[in-house]
């Protein structure tokens, strides 16, 4: 479970969830902090890093589509 992908995609998607996390919270936004927690759950529990990654690109699209549409 432990190779050098999961590993380095674990840190990758993992610091841009507390990015986002960060960001949601300065601005006062829930979209990017919930978005930014489901991502670090998302590299906190799929064990695959190919997963991984196509789950942590869907969800920042879908946080990209909620703010835009104002909500």
């Amino acid at each position: 479970m432990f190779n050098t992908s999961f590993l380095f995609a674990s840190l990758v998607w993992g610091s841009v969830g507390v990015g986002y996390f960060i960001y949601g919270k300065k601005q006062s936004s829930w979209a990017p902090m919930v978005g930014g927690v489901l991502i670090i759950a998302i590299s906190y529990f799929v064990a695959s890093a190919l997963l991984m990654s196509l789950l942590c690109l869907a969800l920042i699209a879908g946080v990209y589509l909620v703010l835009k549409q104002g909500y």
